[in-house]
C-alpha cells in the first residue's frame, strides 16, 4: 500500500485516543488548565460518570478572546516557548494537546473572561467545526464537554458503567485537592454534592481537607515529615507502622504538586519501611516531592502520569533515607512537645505552596537534631516497672499512668538495631575459602558490574567468572554460610531497575533481624525488676522501638484518664 498523509479530523482522534483515556482524562486535563491559571476556585459538575457531562468552572487568568481558537490548535499553548522551557516545565499542562484532543472527540463550548475584558467569549466546538460569540461570564474559565466519544463509538463501547467512571473522576479530584490547599473544590455528579473542600490557608484548614478525604484515622496516626538534602525537598506525612493497611489505597505520590505514578518512588518509600512493617502490610502517605525542573522530564507519558529523574539512584536512595528516618523517630509522635516546619512556604521550582501541620490528633513532625539518647535523660517515658505480667508483659508507671511492654517484641528491637549499630563499626566483609558463582543472564550480569562500588559497600566482592557468571569472592561478615548462592542472585536482580546499596543492605538486615529474633527475650522468662527497668531504659535510647523487627507494636500506654473512665471514677 502506497503511503499518505492521514486527515486532520484522524490525527486529532488519534492524538485524543493517547491522551483522553476516559471521562476522568478530561476531567484532570481541564483541572491542569485551571490550576496553571492560577485559580483559587475550582467546580466541577458531572453527569452520568462524565459521558454525558464535564464542566469545569474556575476563576483563573481566563483566555483573551483573540487566543481561543488557537486553544483548539494542537500544540498552541502559551505555557513554553523554547526547547530550554521544555527541559524545565513548572506548568501541569504544556504540550497543547489537552483542549484540541477533547474536542475532537466530543461537543465542547469554551467560556472565558480575562480580568480586564468587558465581556466574556464564548467558542462552540465539535469536530467538525468552530464559531465564536460573546458571552456573559465572570473573570475566569467553563469549558463543557458533552456527548463523550459521540462520534468514536468503539471507543463509547470500553466506557464502564457510570459509577465505575466516576470513582476514577473522584480518585483524581481527591488527589489535586490533597495537594492544592490554595484552591478550594467542588465537585457534584447529577447534581448531588460530592466534595466541598474550601480553601485550606492555615494548618488547622489544612488538617480538615486531609481528614474530610483521608479519614481521621490517618490524622491520628500521621507523622510530618520534611527532609532536606540541597536543592531537593521531601515533605508531607507517612503513617505510623501500627497503622498499615491490607491495601495500597492511601498511597499519595506528588512530584512538584504533580499528581504521578511513579514505582521508583513507590518502591523508595516501601524500603524505608522494612524493618518495621508486617509482610503482607502496606502503609499510608502523602509525600510531595520538591526539585528543580529541570531535574526530571514530565513528558514521559501521554497522560503526564509518570516521569524520569535525571538521577534515578540518588532520588531514590533520599526518598528511601528520609522515609527511614522519620520512622526512626517515632519516639517524638508520643512526647507532649510538637514542632511546625516552614508553614505557607513557598516551594522551589513554581510549585505550590506547602504548610505543614504543628499537631491534630497525634500528628508530629520530625525534627532533624532529634538524638534518642537527649531524650532518654530528659523524661523517663517508659516509667518504672513495677511487674511483670503471665511471663510476657512488663508493667510500668509512669507520671500519666500505665505503659505495658511486650518484652520480647522490645527487647528484639533493642538487639536488631545494636546488631545494626556493631554491623556499622566492624569489618564489613569476609573472604571466602572458595568462591560462590552465581549464574545470571547476561544483561544482569552487566548492570550488576556496573554496580560494583555499591556491592562492595554492601560487603560484597563481584567479579566477572564467564559470560553469564559472576564470582562472589566477599561477603558481609555476619551473612555467615547460608545460601549465598540463591541469595546473592535473588539480591543483583533486586538492583536491577532499583540502583543503589539499599537492596543489598536488605539482605543482610533480613538475617540480623532473624538473629535478633531468636537471642531476645522469651516467653515465660522471669525477670527482675532491675531487668525490666534495664530494658525500658534500652527502650528509650533505641530507635524505632514503636515496632518489633516484624511491625508488631512493642509498648502501649494507659493514661490516668482511660483508667479512670474503665472505672467510672468521678462519674
Amino acid at each position: 500500500m502506497s503511503i499518505l498523509l492521514l486527515p486532520d479530523e484522524l490525527v486529532d482522534q488519534i492524538a485524543a485516543g493517547e491522551v483522553i483515556e476516559r471521562p476522568a482524562s478530561v476531567v484532570k486535563e481541564l483541572v491542569e488548565n485551571s490550576l496553571d491559571a492560577g485559580a483559587s476556585r475550582i467546580e466541577i459538575d458531572i453527569e452520568q460518570g462524565g459521558a454525558q457531562l464535564v464542566r469545569v468552572r474556575d476563576n483563573g487568568a481566563g483566555v483573551a478572546s483573540g487566543d481561543l481558537p488557537l486553544a483548539l490548535r494542537r500544540h498552541a499553548t502559551s505555557k513554553i516557548r523554547t526547547l530550554e522551557d521544555l527541559a524545565a516545565i513548572a506548568t501541569m499542562g504544556f504540550r497543547g494537546e489537552a483542549l484540541p484532543s477533547i474536542a475532537s472527540v466530543s461537543r465542547l463550548r469554551l467560556t472565558s473572561r480575562t480580568a480586564g475584558a468587558e465581556q466574556a467569549t464564548e467558542l462552540l466546538a465539535d469536530s467538525v467545526d468552530a464559531q465564536l460569540r460573546p458571552a456573559a461570564h465572570p473573570p475566569g474559565t467553563t469549558v463543557e464537554v458533552r456527548d463523550l466519544f459521540y462520534n468514536v463509538p468503539a471507543r463509547r463501547k470500553f466506557l464502564r458503567t457510570p459509577a465505575t467512571e466516576l470513582s476514577h473522576i473522584v480518585r483524581f479530584v481527591e488527589r489535586a485537592a490533597l495537594i492544592h490547599f490554595g484552591t478550594a473544590w467542588k465537585l457534584r455528579s447529577n447534581g448531588r454534592t460530592l466534595l466541598d473542600l474550601p480553601l485550606a490557608s492555615n494548618a488547622a484548614l489544612i488538617a480538615e481537607r486531609l481528614a474530610s478525604v483521608l479519614g481521621g484515622e490517618f490524622m491520628s496516626h500521621a507523622l510530618a515529615l520534611e527532609h532536606r538534602a540541597g536543592p531537593v525537598l521531601l515533605e508531607g506525612w507517612v503513617s505510623a507502622p501500627t497503622a498499615s493497611r491490607s491495601q495500597p489505597d492511601q498511597q499519595y505520590l506528588y512530584v512538584n504538586g504533580r499528581v504521578v505514578r511513579d514505582r521508583l518512588l513507590a518502591s523508595a518509600v516501601r524500603l524505608g519501611y522494612r524493618d518495621v512493617l508486617y509482610h503482607g502490610r502496606h502503609p499510608a502517605y502523602l509525600l510531595n516531592l520538591v526539585l528543580d525542573p529541570g531535574l526530571v522530564d514530565v513528558n514521559a507519558h501521554p497522560q503526564k502520569l509518570e516521569v524520569r529523574f535525571r538521577d534515578s539512584r540518588q532520588i531514590h536512595d533520599f526518598v528511601f533515607r528520609a522515609v527511614e528516618r522519620a520512622l526512626s523517630d517515632t519516639v517524638r509522635a508520643a512526647t507532649p512537645e510538637r514542632w511546625l516546619p516552614a508553614a505557607q512556604r513557598q516551594q522551589p521550582g513554581g510549585g505550590p505552596s506547602w504548610d505543614l501541620l504543628q499537631a491534630v490528633g497525634g500528628v508530629a513532625s520530625v525534627a532533624p537534631e532529634y538524638v534518642p539518647q537527649q531524650l532518654s535523660r530528659a523524661s523517663g517515658r517508659f516509667g518504672t516497672a513495677i511487674a511483670q505480667l503471665h511471663g510476657i508483659y512488663i508493667l510500668a508507671q509512669t507520671a500519666d499512668g500505665l505503659v505495658i511492654v511486650d518484652a520480647h517484641a522490645a527487647h528484639e528491637r533493642v538487639l536488631y538495631e545494636q546488631l545494626k549499630a556493631q554491623r556499622d563499626t566492624r569489618p564489613a566483609s569476609q573472604a571466602l575459602l572458595a568462591p560462590v558463582i552465581v549464574t545470571l543472564k547476561a544483561h544482569e550480569l552487566e548492570i550488576a558490574l556496573t554496580q560494583t562500588a555499591e556491592f562492595e559497600r554492601a560487603g560484597f566482592e563481584i567479579e566477572r567468572f564467564a559470560p553469564t557468571e559472576i564470582a562472589v569472592r566477599a561477603v558481609p561478615a555476619l551473612l555467615g554460610t547460608q545460601d549465598l548462592q540463591a541469595m546473592i542472585a535473588t539480591v543483583v536482580r533486586e538492583v536491577i531497575g532499583q540502583q543503589g546499596s539499599a537492596h543489598l543492605q536488605d539482605a543482610e538486615h533480613r538475617v540480623l533481624a532473624s538473629m535478633a529474633c531468636r537471642s531476645a527475650i522469651h516467653a515465660n522468662r522471669h525477670l527482675t525488676l532491675e531487668e525490666m527497668n534495664a530494658l525500658l531504659r534500652q527502650m528509650e535510647q533505641t530507635e524505632r522501638i514503636d515496632q518489633c523487627n516484624h511491625g508488631r507494636p512493642t509498648w502501649v500506654a494507659l493514661g490516668m484518664t482511660q483508667l479512670d473512665q474503665l472505672f467510672l471514677r468521678g462519674r
